[in-house]
Protein backbone atom coordinates (compact mmCIF):
# COMPACT_ATOMS: atom_id res chain seq x y z
CA UNK A 1 0.00 0.00 0.00
CA UNK A 2 1.40 3.41 -1.03
CA UNK A 3 1.65 5.84 1.88
CA UNK A 4 0.04 9.30 1.85
CA UNK A 5 3.53 10.92 1.97
CA UNK A 6 4.59 9.26 -1.30
CA UNK A 7 1.35 10.32 -3.05
CA UNK A 8 1.79 13.97 -2.01
CA UNK A 9 5.50 13.80 -2.89
CA UNK A 10 4.76 12.64 -6.45
CA UNK A 11 1.97 15.20 -6.98
CA UNK A 12 4.01 18.14 -5.68
CA UNK A 13 7.11 17.08 -7.63
CA UNK A 14 5.11 16.79 -10.87
CA UNK A 15 3.61 20.28 -10.46
CA UNK A 16 7.02 21.66 -9.48
CA UNK A 17 8.60 20.45 -12.74
CA UNK A 18 5.58 21.67 -14.75
CA UNK A 19 5.74 25.10 -13.10
CA UNK A 20 9.49 25.35 -13.75
CA UNK A 21 9.09 24.54 -17.45
CA UNK A 22 6.26 27.07 -17.80
CA UNK A 23 8.44 29.67 -16.06
CA UNK A 24 11.28 29.05 -18.55
CA UNK A 25 8.84 29.39 -21.43
CA UNK A 26 7.45 32.72 -20.16
CA UNK A 27 10.98 33.95 -19.37
CA UNK A 28 12.19 33.27 -22.94
CA UNK A 29 9.08 34.86 -24.48
CA UNK A 30 9.11 37.76 -21.97
CA UNK A 31 5.41 37.14 -21.48
CA UNK A 32 2.91 37.43 -18.60
CA UNK A 33 -0.52 35.87 -18.24
CA UNK A 34 -3.35 37.51 -16.30
CA UNK A 35 -6.28 35.13 -15.88
CA UNK A 36 -9.61 36.38 -14.58
CA UNK A 37 -12.30 33.99 -13.39
CA UNK A 38 -15.75 35.30 -12.49
CA UNK A 39 -16.86 33.85 -9.17
CA UNK A 40 -20.13 35.73 -8.76
CA UNK A 41 -22.13 38.26 -10.75
CA UNK A 42 -25.11 40.13 -9.28
CA UNK A 43 -26.68 42.79 -11.55
CA UNK A 44 -23.69 44.86 -12.70
CA UNK A 45 -21.40 43.85 -9.81
CA UNK A 46 -19.03 40.97 -10.55
CA UNK A 47 -16.53 39.36 -8.17
CA UNK A 48 -13.46 38.19 -10.04
CA UNK A 49 -10.69 35.79 -9.06
CA UNK A 50 -7.50 37.06 -10.72
CA UNK A 51 -4.37 34.97 -11.25
CA UNK A 52 -1.02 36.39 -12.36
CA UNK A 53 1.32 33.95 -14.07
CA UNK A 54 4.71 35.38 -14.98
CA UNK A 55 8.22 33.92 -14.83
CA UNK A 56 8.72 35.17 -11.24
CA UNK A 57 5.56 33.66 -9.72
CA UNK A 58 5.96 30.35 -11.59
CA UNK A 59 9.64 30.02 -10.68
CA UNK A 60 8.93 30.69 -7.01
CA UNK A 61 6.01 28.23 -7.13
CA UNK A 62 8.23 25.53 -8.59
CA UNK A 63 10.79 26.02 -5.78
CA UNK A 64 8.11 25.97 -3.07
CA UNK A 65 6.56 22.80 -4.51
CA UNK A 66 9.94 21.09 -4.94
CA UNK A 67 11.04 21.80 -1.36
CA UNK A 68 7.57 20.80 -0.06
CA UNK A 69 7.72 17.49 -1.94
CA UNK A 70 11.13 16.68 -0.42
CA UNK A 71 9.97 17.72 3.07
CA UNK A 72 6.82 15.57 2.86
CA UNK A 73 8.87 12.60 1.66
CA UNK A 74 11.32 13.19 4.53
CA UNK A 75 8.41 13.41 7.01
CA UNK A 76 7.39 9.80 6.36
CA UNK A 77 10.34 8.58 8.42
CA UNK A 78 10.78 11.60 10.71
CA UNK A 79 7.13 11.49 11.88
CA UNK A 80 7.10 7.68 11.97
CA UNK A 81 4.90 6.37 14.75
CA UNK A 82 2.79 9.53 14.90
CA UNK A 83 -0.82 8.41 15.00
CA UNK A 84 -1.95 11.69 13.42
CA UNK A 85 0.41 11.58 10.42
CA UNK A 86 -2.50 12.10 7.97
CA UNK A 87 -3.50 15.27 9.80
CA UNK A 88 0.09 16.51 9.78
CA UNK A 89 0.47 15.97 6.02
CA UNK A 90 -2.89 17.66 5.36
CA UNK A 91 -1.80 20.69 7.42
CA UNK A 92 1.49 20.92 5.51
CA UNK A 93 -0.43 20.69 2.20
CA UNK A 94 -2.81 23.46 3.32
CA UNK A 95 0.24 25.52 4.21
CA UNK A 96 1.73 25.07 0.74
CA UNK A 97 -1.60 25.83 -0.97
CA UNK A 98 -1.96 29.07 1.03
CA UNK A 99 1.51 30.05 -0.17
CA UNK A 100 0.52 29.22 -3.78
CA UNK A 101 -2.51 31.52 -3.48
CA UNK A 102 -0.31 34.31 -2.17
CA UNK A 103 2.28 33.89 -4.96
CA UNK A 104 -0.13 33.97 -7.91
CA UNK A 105 -2.35 36.82 -6.64
CA UNK A 106 -2.14 40.30 -8.16
CA UNK A 107 -5.10 41.24 -5.97
CA UNK A 108 -4.84 42.34 -2.33
CA UNK A 109 -7.98 40.46 -1.25
CA UNK A 110 -6.81 37.09 -2.59
CA UNK A 111 -3.35 37.87 -1.15
CA UNK A 112 -5.05 38.35 2.23
CA UNK A 113 -6.69 34.91 1.93
CA UNK A 114 -3.31 33.24 1.35
CA UNK A 115 -1.67 35.47 3.98
CA UNK A 116 -4.24 34.59 6.65
CA UNK A 117 -4.16 30.94 5.59
CA UNK A 118 -0.41 30.90 6.27
CA UNK A 119 -0.95 32.53 9.69
CA UNK A 120 -3.70 30.12 10.74
CA UNK A 121 -2.03 26.90 9.54
CA UNK A 122 1.34 28.00 10.99
CA UNK A 123 -0.37 28.31 14.40
CA UNK A 124 -1.80 24.77 14.03
CA UNK A 125 1.65 23.43 13.11
CA UNK A 126 3.57 25.29 15.85
CA UNK A 127 1.22 23.91 18.55
CA UNK A 128 1.33 20.43 16.95
CA UNK A 129 3.15 18.81 19.90
CA UNK A 130 0.65 20.27 22.42
CA UNK A 131 2.78 21.31 25.37
CA UNK A 132 3.06 24.58 27.27
CA UNK A 133 6.15 25.70 25.32
CA UNK A 134 4.54 25.16 21.94
CA UNK A 135 1.30 26.87 23.07
CA UNK A 136 3.25 29.98 24.09
CA UNK A 137 5.26 29.91 20.86
CA UNK A 138 2.08 29.47 18.80
CA UNK A 139 0.40 32.37 20.54
CA UNK A 140 3.29 34.82 20.02
CA UNK A 141 3.51 33.68 16.36
CA UNK A 142 -0.21 34.16 15.73
CA UNK A 143 -0.51 37.49 17.56
CA UNK A 144 2.57 39.04 15.89
CA UNK A 145 1.25 38.01 12.47
CA UNK A 146 -2.15 39.52 13.31
CA UNK A 147 -0.53 42.98 13.29
CA UNK A 148 0.43 42.39 9.64
CA UNK A 149 -3.04 41.05 8.81
CA UNK A 150 -4.64 44.23 10.20
CA UNK A 151 -2.17 46.36 8.20
CA UNK A 152 -3.19 44.48 5.02
CA UNK A 153 -6.89 44.99 5.80
CA UNK A 154 -6.26 48.71 6.19
CA UNK A 155 -4.34 48.73 2.88
CA UNK A 156 -7.36 47.06 1.23
CA UNK A 157 -9.60 49.80 2.67
CA UNK A 158 -7.28 52.47 1.23
CA UNK A 159 -7.32 50.71 -2.14
CA UNK A 160 -10.98 51.77 -2.44
CA UNK A 161 -9.61 55.18 -3.51
CA UNK A 162 -8.61 53.54 -6.80
CA UNK A 163 -11.77 51.54 -7.50
CA UNK A 164 -9.89 48.25 -7.92
CA UNK A 165 -7.92 45.88 -5.68
CA UNK A 166 -5.74 44.69 -8.59
CA UNK A 167 -2.73 46.79 -7.66
CA UNK A 168 -0.58 45.75 -10.65
CA UNK A 169 -2.61 47.96 -13.02
CA UNK A 170 -1.80 51.28 -11.38
CA UNK A 171 1.00 50.71 -8.83
CA UNK A 172 3.65 52.38 -10.99
CA UNK A 173 1.54 55.30 -12.26
CA UNK A 174 0.23 56.44 -8.87
CA UNK A 175 3.55 56.02 -7.04
CA UNK A 176 3.77 59.61 -5.79
CA UNK A 177 0.16 59.95 -4.62
CA UNK A 178 -0.58 60.16 -0.89
CA UNK A 179 -2.92 57.12 -1.01
CA UNK A 180 -0.27 54.88 -2.57
CA UNK A 181 2.31 56.04 0.01
CA UNK A 182 -0.06 55.03 2.82
CA UNK A 183 -0.80 51.68 1.13
CA UNK A 184 2.94 51.05 0.64
CA UNK A 185 3.62 51.89 4.32
CA UNK A 186 0.92 49.44 5.47
CA UNK A 187 2.18 46.70 3.11
CA UNK A 188 5.71 47.30 4.42
CA UNK A 189 4.45 46.90 8.01
CA UNK A 190 2.69 43.65 7.04
CA UNK A 191 5.87 42.36 5.35
CA UNK A 192 7.94 43.25 8.42
CA UNK A 193 5.71 41.19 10.73
CA UNK A 194 5.64 38.15 8.42
CA UNK A 195 9.37 38.30 7.67
CA UNK A 196 10.19 38.93 11.36
CA UNK A 197 12.07 42.20 11.02
CA UNK A 198 12.89 44.30 14.11
CA UNK A 199 10.83 44.85 16.31
CA UNK A 200 8.74 41.78 15.38
CA UNK A 201 11.63 39.27 15.42
CA UNK A 202 10.93 37.33 18.61
CA UNK A 203 8.33 34.96 17.11
CA UNK A 204 10.75 33.40 14.61
CA UNK A 205 13.03 31.46 17.02
CA UNK A 206 9.95 30.69 19.18
CA UNK A 207 8.30 28.98 16.18
CA UNK A 208 11.00 26.28 16.44
CA UNK A 209 8.57 24.43 18.73
CA UNK A 210 7.05 22.99 15.53
CA UNK A 211 8.22 19.60 14.16
CA UNK A 212 11.51 19.90 12.21
CA UNK A 213 10.01 19.18 8.73
CA UNK A 214 7.67 22.15 9.33
CA UNK A 215 10.64 24.32 10.39
CA UNK A 216 12.38 23.28 7.19
CA UNK A 217 9.41 24.38 5.11
CA UNK A 218 8.55 27.54 7.09
CA UNK A 219 12.10 28.89 7.23
CA UNK A 220 13.07 28.19 3.66
CA UNK A 221 10.34 28.97 1.18
CA UNK A 222 6.95 29.64 2.73
CA UNK A 223 5.93 31.68 5.78
CA UNK A 224 8.91 33.98 6.40
CA UNK A 225 9.56 34.64 2.70
CA UNK A 226 5.95 35.77 2.12
CA UNK A 227 6.76 39.28 3.39
CA UNK A 228 9.84 39.61 1.16
CA UNK A 229 7.88 38.35 -1.87
CA UNK A 230 5.05 40.82 -1.21
CA UNK A 231 7.55 43.70 -1.09
CA UNK A 232 9.20 42.46 -4.31
CA UNK A 233 5.77 42.75 -5.95
CA UNK A 234 5.18 46.17 -4.34
CA UNK A 235 8.70 47.53 -4.94
CA UNK A 236 7.49 50.17 -7.43
CA UNK A 237 5.27 51.78 -4.78
CA UNK A 238 8.03 52.30 -2.20
CA UNK A 239 9.14 55.92 -1.91
CA UNK A 240 12.76 56.87 -1.14
CA UNK A 241 11.91 57.55 2.53
CA UNK A 242 10.24 54.14 2.97
CA UNK A 243 13.23 52.49 1.31
CA UNK A 244 15.58 54.26 3.71
CA UNK A 245 13.54 53.06 6.73
CA UNK A 246 13.45 49.52 5.34
CA UNK A 247 17.21 49.59 4.69
CA UNK A 248 17.93 50.58 8.29
CA UNK A 249 15.53 47.97 9.74
CA UNK A 250 16.88 45.22 7.43
CA UNK A 251 20.53 45.88 8.32
CA UNK A 252 19.74 46.05 12.05
CA UNK A 253 17.86 42.71 11.86
CA UNK A 254 20.77 41.12 10.01
CA UNK A 255 23.26 42.42 12.58
CA UNK A 256 21.13 41.47 15.61
CA UNK A 257 20.49 37.91 14.37
CA UNK A 258 24.17 37.38 13.52
CA UNK A 259 25.29 38.34 17.04
CA UNK A 260 22.48 36.33 18.70
CA UNK A 261 23.37 33.13 16.81
CA UNK A 262 26.95 33.28 18.16
CA UNK A 263 25.62 32.97 21.74
CA UNK A 264 22.99 30.28 21.10
CA UNK A 265 23.38 26.55 21.93
CA UNK A 266 20.09 25.22 20.56
CA UNK A 267 20.76 23.71 17.11
CA UNK A 268 17.40 24.69 15.60
CA UNK A 269 17.50 28.20 17.07
CA UNK A 270 20.94 28.86 15.56
CA UNK A 271 19.56 27.93 12.12
CA UNK A 272 16.42 30.02 12.80
CA UNK A 273 18.56 33.06 13.65
CA UNK A 274 20.56 32.47 10.49
CA UNK A 275 17.24 32.63 8.56
CA UNK A 276 16.50 35.93 10.30
CA UNK A 277 19.91 37.24 9.27
CA UNK A 278 19.32 36.27 5.62
CA UNK A 279 15.84 37.86 5.68
CA UNK A 280 17.45 41.09 6.88
CA UNK A 281 19.89 40.81 3.95
CA UNK A 282 17.02 40.33 1.46
CA UNK A 283 15.04 43.26 2.91
CA UNK A 284 18.03 45.61 2.86
CA UNK A 285 19.06 44.80 -0.73
CA UNK A 286 15.41 45.19 -1.74
CA UNK A 287 15.47 48.63 -0.06
CA UNK A 288 18.38 49.58 -2.33
CA UNK A 289 16.07 49.03 -5.32
CA UNK A 290 17.58 45.68 -6.39
CA UNK A 291 14.40 43.61 -6.16
CA UNK A 292 15.64 41.01 -8.71
CA UNK A 293 18.71 40.34 -6.51
CA UNK A 294 16.47 39.97 -3.45
CA UNK A 295 14.38 37.41 -5.37
CA UNK A 296 17.54 35.59 -6.52
CA UNK A 297 18.80 35.30 -2.93
CA UNK A 298 15.31 34.26 -1.80
CA UNK A 299 15.45 31.22 -4.12
CA UNK A 300 19.04 30.15 -3.39
CA UNK A 301 18.49 30.63 0.37
CA UNK A 302 15.36 28.44 0.22
CA UNK A 303 17.41 25.51 -1.07
CA UNK A 304 20.28 25.42 1.41
CA UNK A 305 18.12 26.42 4.40
CA UNK A 306 15.65 23.57 3.76
CA UNK A 307 18.54 21.10 3.58
CA UNK A 308 20.15 22.56 6.70
CA UNK A 309 16.98 21.99 8.72
CA UNK A 310 16.58 18.48 7.34
CA UNK A 311 20.15 17.60 8.42
CA UNK A 312 19.48 19.12 11.86
CA UNK A 313 16.26 17.07 12.08
CA UNK A 314 18.19 13.90 11.20
CA UNK A 315 20.69 14.59 14.02
CA UNK A 316 17.96 15.45 16.55
CA UNK A 317 16.08 12.28 15.52
CA UNK A 318 19.17 10.15 16.21
CA UNK A 319 20.08 11.94 19.46
CA UNK A 320 16.72 11.11 21.13
CA UNK A 321 15.34 14.64 20.53
CA UNK A 322 18.37 16.41 22.03
CA UNK A 323 18.96 19.82 20.40
CA UNK A 324 21.85 21.16 22.49
CA UNK A 325 25.02 21.37 20.36
CA UNK A 326 27.23 20.90 23.46
CA UNK A 327 26.08 17.24 23.61
CA UNK A 328 27.17 16.66 20.03
CA UNK A 329 30.70 16.35 18.70
CA UNK A 330 32.45 13.87 16.46
CA UNK A 331 29.16 13.27 14.63
CA UNK A 332 31.02 12.94 11.35
CA UNK A 333 32.25 9.49 12.46
CA UNK A 334 28.77 8.07 13.06
CA UNK A 335 26.69 10.04 10.52
CA UNK A 336 29.06 10.73 7.61
CA UNK A 337 26.50 11.39 4.85
CA UNK A 338 24.24 13.64 6.94
CA UNK A 339 27.28 15.59 8.15
CA UNK A 340 28.54 15.98 4.57
CA UNK A 341 25.18 17.48 3.53
CA UNK A 342 25.21 19.62 6.69
CA UNK A 343 28.65 21.07 5.93
CA UNK A 344 27.86 21.71 2.24
CA UNK A 345 24.65 23.60 3.05
CA UNK A 346 26.46 25.53 5.82
CA UNK A 347 29.24 26.54 3.45
CA UNK A 348 26.62 27.56 0.90
CA UNK A 349 25.09 29.78 3.60
CA UNK A 350 28.52 31.36 4.19
CA UNK A 351 28.87 32.12 0.49
CA UNK A 352 31.79 29.79 -0.21
CA UNK A 353 32.77 30.23 -3.89
CA UNK A 354 30.79 28.23 -6.46
CA UNK A 355 28.12 26.85 -4.14
CA UNK A 356 24.59 28.23 -4.68
CA UNK A 357 24.71 30.81 -1.84
CA UNK A 358 27.88 32.38 -3.26
CA UNK A 359 26.28 33.58 -6.48
CA UNK A 360 23.58 35.62 -4.76
CA UNK A 361 25.50 36.72 -1.65
CA UNK A 362 28.67 37.82 -3.44
CA UNK A 363 26.64 39.72 -6.03
CA UNK A 364 24.64 41.47 -3.29
CA UNK A 365 27.82 42.53 -1.46
CA UNK A 366 29.41 43.82 -4.65
CA UNK A 367 26.27 45.79 -5.54
CA UNK A 368 26.37 47.30 -2.01
CA UNK A 369 30.03 48.22 -2.62
CA UNK A 370 29.01 49.88 -5.90
CA UNK A 371 26.09 51.79 -4.35
CA UNK A 372 26.29 55.39 -3.19
CA UNK A 373 25.85 54.64 0.53
CA UNK A 374 27.24 55.81 3.85
CA UNK A 375 29.99 53.93 5.71
CA UNK A 376 27.57 52.71 8.43
CA UNK A 377 25.51 50.57 6.03
CA UNK A 378 28.68 49.31 4.31
CA UNK A 379 30.30 48.22 7.60
CA UNK A 380 27.09 46.60 8.92
CA UNK A 381 26.67 44.61 5.68
CA UNK A 382 30.18 43.19 5.71
CA UNK A 383 30.34 42.76 9.49
CA UNK A 384 27.05 40.79 9.40
CA UNK A 385 28.46 38.59 6.63
CA UNK A 386 31.49 37.93 8.85
CA UNK A 387 29.16 37.05 11.76
CA UNK A 388 27.29 34.58 9.52
CA UNK A 389 30.53 32.74 8.76
CA UNK A 390 31.53 33.00 12.43
CA UNK A 391 28.43 31.24 13.84
CA UNK A 392 28.46 28.71 10.99
CA UNK A 393 32.01 27.58 11.78
CA UNK A 394 31.18 27.58 15.49
CA UNK A 395 28.27 25.25 14.72
CA UNK A 396 30.43 22.99 12.53
CA UNK A 397 33.08 22.87 15.27
CA UNK A 398 30.59 21.89 18.01
CA UNK A 399 28.76 19.29 15.90
CA UNK A 400 31.53 17.63 13.88
CA UNK A 401 34.86 18.18 15.65
CA UNK A 402 36.05 16.82 18.98
CA UNK A 403 34.80 13.97 21.14
CA UNK A 404 31.24 12.68 21.31
CA UNK A 405 29.46 14.08 24.39
CA UNK A 406 26.17 12.17 24.35
CA UNK A 407 25.14 9.00 26.23
CA UNK A 408 27.58 6.11 26.25
CA UNK A 409 24.83 3.73 25.22
CA UNK A 410 23.56 5.00 21.90
CA UNK A 411 22.51 3.80 18.49
CA UNK A 412 23.39 6.67 16.19
CA UNK A 413 23.83 5.92 12.50
CA UNK A 414 22.94 7.03 9.00
CA UNK A 415 20.41 4.26 8.44
CA UNK A 416 17.40 6.57 7.90
CA UNK A 417 17.06 5.71 4.23
CA UNK A 418 13.93 7.79 3.49
CA UNK A 419 15.28 10.87 5.27
CA UNK A 420 18.58 10.59 3.37
CA UNK A 421 16.74 10.21 0.05
CA UNK A 422 14.73 13.36 0.83
CA UNK A 423 17.94 15.26 1.58
CA UNK A 424 19.73 13.86 -1.49
CA UNK A 425 17.04 15.40 -3.72
CA UNK A 426 18.06 18.86 -2.47
CA UNK A 427 21.86 18.54 -2.35
CA UNK A 428 22.27 18.72 -6.16
CA UNK A 429 20.42 22.04 -6.31
CA UNK A 430 22.31 23.36 -3.26
CA UNK A 431 25.54 22.86 -5.22
CA UNK A 432 24.37 23.78 -8.74
CA UNK A 433 21.20 25.89 -8.15
CA UNK A 434 22.97 29.24 -7.84
CA UNK A 435 24.81 29.12 -11.15
CA UNK A 436 21.73 27.67 -12.91
CA UNK A 437 19.50 30.48 -11.62
CA UNK A 438 22.08 33.13 -12.45
CA UNK A 439 22.23 32.02 -16.10
CA UNK A 440 18.42 32.06 -16.23
CA UNK A 441 17.62 35.29 -14.38
CA UNK A 442 20.50 37.51 -15.49
CA UNK A 443 21.20 36.80 -19.18
CA UNK A 444 23.02 40.16 -19.30
CA UNK A 445 25.60 40.03 -16.49
CA UNK A 446 25.91 42.84 -13.93
CA UNK A 447 29.01 44.90 -14.74
CA UNK A 448 30.66 45.67 -11.40
CA UNK A 449 33.90 47.64 -11.50
CA UNK A 450 35.59 47.91 -8.10
CA UNK A 451 39.11 48.40 -6.68
CA UNK A 452 40.89 45.12 -5.83
CA UNK A 453 40.51 45.50 -2.03
CA UNK A 454 36.73 46.06 -2.32
CA UNK A 455 36.44 43.21 -4.80
CA UNK A 456 38.20 40.89 -2.35
CA UNK A 457 36.30 42.25 0.67
CA UNK A 458 33.63 39.50 0.65
CA UNK A 459 36.29 36.78 0.59
CA UNK A 460 38.33 38.54 3.32
CA UNK A 461 35.37 38.79 5.76
CA UNK A 462 34.48 35.14 5.02
CA UNK A 463 37.99 33.95 5.90
CA UNK A 464 38.21 36.24 8.95
CA UNK A 465 34.77 35.14 10.18
CA UNK A 466 35.61 31.43 9.83
CA UNK A 467 38.88 31.89 11.74
CA UNK A 468 37.25 33.89 14.58
CA UNK A 469 34.34 31.41 14.82
CA UNK A 470 36.72 28.47 15.05
CA UNK A 471 38.92 30.16 17.68
CA UNK A 472 35.97 31.32 19.83
CA UNK A 473 34.56 27.79 19.91
CA UNK A 474 37.67 26.41 21.60
CA UNK A 475 37.29 28.07 25.00
CA UNK A 476 34.29 27.93 27.28
CA UNK A 477 32.11 30.97 27.88
CA UNK A 478 31.98 30.18 31.61
CA UNK A 479 35.45 31.62 32.30
CA UNK A 480 34.72 34.91 30.55
CA UNK A 481 31.25 35.30 32.16
CA UNK A 482 32.60 35.81 35.72
CA UNK A 483 32.49 39.59 35.29
CA UNK A 484 28.97 41.01 35.83
CA UNK A 485 29.22 43.52 32.99
CA UNK A 486 30.31 40.77 30.54
CA UNK A 487 27.43 38.60 31.76
CA UNK A 488 24.89 41.42 31.26
CA UNK A 489 26.25 42.15 27.76
CA UNK A 490 26.14 38.47 26.76
CA UNK A 491 22.57 38.11 28.11
CA UNK A 492 21.53 41.21 26.15
CA UNK A 493 23.00 39.94 22.86
CA UNK A 494 21.90 36.32 23.32
CA UNK A 495 18.29 37.34 24.00
CA UNK A 496 17.92 39.18 20.67
CA UNK A 497 18.36 42.61 22.32
CA UNK A 498 15.66 41.76 24.93
CA UNK A 499 12.98 41.57 22.23
CA UNK A 500 11.27 38.37 23.49
CA UNK A 501 10.84 39.99 26.93
CA UNK A 502 9.53 43.25 25.48
CA UNK A 503 7.06 41.50 23.18
CA UNK A 504 5.73 39.25 25.98
CA UNK A 505 6.12 40.80 29.44
CA UNK A 506 6.42 44.34 28.06
CA UNK A 507 3.13 44.03 26.22
CA UNK A 508 1.36 41.98 28.89
CA UNK A 509 2.26 43.89 32.07
CA UNK A 510 0.48 47.20 31.49
CA UNK A 511 -2.81 45.85 30.03
CA UNK A 512 -3.05 43.18 32.77
CA UNK A 513 -2.20 45.73 35.48
CA UNK A 514 -4.79 48.15 34.07
CA UNK A 515 -7.33 45.32 33.94
CA UNK A 516 -6.62 44.49 37.58
CA UNK A 517 -7.15 48.14 38.64
CA UNK A 518 -10.35 48.45 36.60
CA UNK A 519 -11.63 45.22 38.15
CA UNK A 520 -10.95 46.48 41.68
CA UNK A 521 -12.18 50.04 41.17
CA UNK A 522 -15.07 49.53 38.76
CA UNK A 523 -16.28 45.91 38.82
CA UNK A 524 -15.69 45.47 42.55
CA UNK A 525 -15.85 49.22 43.36
CA UNK A 526 -18.19 51.96 42.16
CA UNK A 527 -20.30 49.78 39.86
CA UNK A 528 -20.85 47.45 42.81
CA UNK A 529 -21.77 50.40 45.02
CA UNK A 530 -24.18 51.97 42.57
CA UNK A 531 -25.09 48.86 40.63
CA UNK A 532 -26.14 45.31 41.38
CA UNK A 533 -24.88 44.91 44.95
CA UNK A 534 -26.27 48.25 46.22
CA UNK A 535 -29.57 47.64 44.43
CA UNK A 536 -29.81 44.22 46.04
CA UNK A 537 -28.95 45.70 49.43
CA UNK A 538 -31.66 48.44 49.17
CA UNK A 539 -34.32 45.99 47.98
CA UNK A 540 -33.36 43.62 50.77
CA UNK A 541 -33.67 46.42 53.39
CA UNK A 542 -37.05 47.56 52.08
CA UNK A 543 -38.39 44.00 51.89
CA UNK A 544 -37.17 43.32 55.45
CA UNK A 545 -38.89 46.47 56.62
CA UNK A 546 -42.14 45.46 54.92
CA UNK A 547 -41.83 41.97 56.33
CA UNK A 548 -41.34 43.44 59.78
CA UNK A 549 -44.55 45.44 59.28
CA UNK A 550 -46.52 42.38 58.13
CA UNK A 551 -45.29 40.27 61.05
CA UNK A 552 -46.24 42.91 63.64
CA UNK A 553 -49.36 44.42 62.11
CA UNK A 554 -51.65 43.73 65.20
CA UNK A 555 -49.15 45.28 67.55
CA UNK A 556 -48.76 48.28 65.31
CA UNK A 557 -52.52 48.61 64.93
CA UNK A 558 -53.08 48.49 68.75
CA UNK A 559 -50.18 50.95 69.26
CA UNK A 560 -51.74 53.38 66.80
CA UNK A 561 -55.17 53.10 68.59
CA UNK A 562 -53.49 53.79 71.97
CA UNK A 563 -51.65 56.79 70.50
CA UNK A 564 -54.92 58.05 68.96
CA UNK A 565 -56.82 57.71 72.31
CA UNK A 566 -54.00 59.58 74.15
CA UNK A 567 -54.13 62.31 71.48
CA UNK A 568 -57.94 62.58 71.86
CA UNK A 569 -57.72 62.84 75.69
CA UNK A 570 -54.94 65.44 75.66
CA UNK A 571 -56.05 67.78 72.90
CA UNK A 572 -59.88 67.56 72.65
Amino acid sequence: MISICVIYFVVFLFFSVLSFLMSLNLMVLDYSLLLEYELLSINSCSIMMTILLDWMSLLFMSFVLFISSMVIFYSEEYMEGDIYLHRFIMLVSMFVLSMMLLIISPNLISILLGWDGLGLVSYCLVVYYQNIKSYNAGMITALTNRIGDVALLMAIAWMMNYGSFNYIFYIDISKNSMEMTIIASLVMLAAMTKSAQIPFSSWLPAAMAAPTPVSSLVHSSTLVTAGVYLLIRFNFALTSFLMLVLLFIGTMTMFMAGIGANYEFDLKKIIALSTLSQLGLMMSILALGEYSLAFFHLLTHALFKALLFMCAGCMIHNLSNCQDIRYMGGMVKVMPLTCTYFVISNLSLCGLPFLSGFYSKDLILEVVSMSYLNIFIYIIFFFSTGLTVCYTFRLIYYVLVGSFNFNSLNKINDSGKIMLQGMSGLIILVILGGSLLMWLMFPTPYFICLPLIMKMMALIVTIMGSWIGFELSKFSLNDSLKSLSVLKTSLFFSSMWNMPYISTFGLNYYPINLGSNIYKLVDQGWSEYYGSQNLYYNMKQSSMFLQFLYNNNYKIFMLLIVMWVIYMVLYI
